[in-house]
């Protein structure tokens, strides 16, 4: 996103630009008291004809006179208590209010009163960025019904001072992050191969100075990452295993983060339904938010902990050499899977992954986010993503940081009870067992992978793409998860 945040030393009345942005809270019936006379004016006049109110969600566009912004956006925040998500949504419809009228150029003005300055910054220029997403890489002309302009500049006036910079640093960086998983999982998947997923994550290494390594089907069969190799066998295209290290040099612990990487799944020969398969390049969507974590991070240079990135990434199809149901397979460090299901892949790539970064990087801390089962949107619906976990603390922590985010999730259990539906006549574990309970089961398959080391499970199949509507959430992928660990590793003590 090519979109320049800074602050700037200008009076709101006399800003040259294409918009100009104001708040005012329900009630507030003289308009603004940051805008003009004329604009205080205009906004009193649409009170009292009943057009406006300053309930959250109304915004009043008005054309003022002299030589003042060519547009003033009145934006109203209702009457309850100012948090980082309304501010957020109501960026979010400042900026599709700047792409119907072509603004390239904004101020937003901060609300006079609720969250400090740098909180305030923060929230509005992530609403703000991430409502001005579009993706339109792969049109050859442009179309003529999106009328969407492209936002260039965002100015907020001068004050707040190192913590106002700060926020704005932090939002910026948060919201491109976002935008860059967005934009992998817009990607067709002959376009977003494991061989392009490995590029982009040396081409993060490479920018922010990030330790890298990437393994190829030669170094995966060494290593006897059955799982991976497994779930590739269908596929003309090899897979890899992206590793990124973030350190701080400093002593800290280490949070080791796995994102699924399915760059197209099939289902294999247990195979999905046409309808929606054209969905299932989705399904690298943890991948991608791990990897837009690791951009912000190198970015933002958290002081608080080591972060190693662990990305596995194939595609599941079907070919002679596909596996089939009931095939066993040897996972990463000797365990045997009977696969019940090949649809059920996303849990045999991510086992070798997690066993793995454990054995390798010894974390202190998991955390593994995967467009994992079907069964967590019947559970959850798009509107939270599943949690499940073995430790209570790490789990308090994401649910934390995941509702300031404004992406919250639900906790579901996980005990031996359901781990002995996973046993196996001929193996040591099946893949699937009946359909009930299908998302704890599959997190329980992974914990098979993981031991005693604290760790969290995030199922992101209801959330990745068709997540609640939000103004600064699009239709399609919603890049759901990165905000989430940057907010997890922002605030960690």
């Amino acid at each position: 996103m090519n979109i320049e945040v800074k602050t700037a030393k200008v009076r709101p009345q006399s800003y040259a630009g294409d918009l100009a942005v104001h708040f005012v809270r329900e009630g507030e019936n003289d308009g603004p008291a940051s805008a003009g006379a004329e604009v205080r004016e205009l906004v009193s006049r649409a009170v009292a004809a009943g057009d406006f109110a300053g309930k959250e969600g109304q915004t009043l566009l008005v054309y003022p006179g002299g030589r003042g912004p060519k547009r003033v956006l009145v934006a109203g925040l209702g009457s309850e208590k100012v948090t980082p998500e309304l501010l957020r949504n109501a960026g979010g419809r400042i900026a599709a209010a700047a792409g119907k009228t072509k603004t390239e150029k904004l101020l937003v003005t901060l609300p006079a009163a609720g969250l400090p300055p740098g909180e305030a910054v923060r929230a509005l220029t992530e609403g703000l960025v991430l409502g001005a997403y579009t993706f339109r890489k792969h049109k050859s002309q442009a179309d003529p019904e999106d009328e969407g302009g492209e936002l260039r500049e965002i100015l907020f006036p001068a004050g707040g001072g190192a913590a106002a910079r700060t926020g704005i640093a932090w939002g910026r960086a948060a919201a491109a992050a976002v935008c860059a998983a967005r934009d992998m999982a817009n990607e067709p998947a002959n376009f977003m191969t494991p061989t392009r997923v490995a590029e982009l994550a040396r081409d993060l290494a490479g920018r922010y100075g990030l330790a890298a390594k990437v393994l190829g089907k030669k170094e995966l069969e060494k290593l006897k990452m059955g799982g991976i190799l497994g779930v590739n066998r269908g596929s003309a295209e090899p897979p890899t295993l992206s590793v990124l290290e973030y350190r701080t040099g400093r002593k800290a612990p280490t949070l080791l983060l796995v994102g699924k990487g399915l760059t197209f799944d099939s289902g294999g020969y247990s195979l999905k339904p046409a309808a929606g398969m054209h969905e299932m390049k989705y399904d690298m969507c943890g991948a991608a938010a791990v990897l837009g974590a690791m951009q912000a991070v190198g970015e933002l240079a958290p002081p608080g902990l080591d972060v190693v990135a662990v990305v596995p990434a194939t595609e599941n199809l079907v070919g002679p050499a596909a596996l089939k149901p009931g095939d066993v397979i040897t996972q990463y460090g000797g365990k045997t899977v009977e696969v019940m299901n090949t649809d059920a892949e996303g849990r045999l790539i991510l086992a070798d992954a997690l066993a793995y970064g454990i054995e390798r990087y010894k974390p202190d801390f998991v955390i593994d986010l995967a467009t994992l089962t079907g069964a967590a949107i019947i559970a959850l619906g798009h509107h939270r993503t599943g949690l499940l976990g073995n430790d209570d603390g790490l789990a308090a922590r994401v649910l934390a940081a995941g509702e300031a985010a404004g992406e919250p999730l639900w906790r579901l259990p996980l005990g031996p009870e359901y781990g002995k539906q996973l046993k196996s006549r001929i193996a040591d574990l099946k893949n699937v067992d009946k359909r009930d309970g299908g998302t704890i089961l599959a997190a329980c398959f992974l914990q098979e992978f993981v031991g005693k080391i604290p760790w969290a499970h995030l199922d992101i199949a209801g959330t990745a793409w068709d997540f609640t509507d939000k103004p600064y959430i699009p239709k399609g992928p919603s890049g759901v998860g990165v905000r989430t660990l940057l907010e997890l590793i922002r605030g960690w003590k």
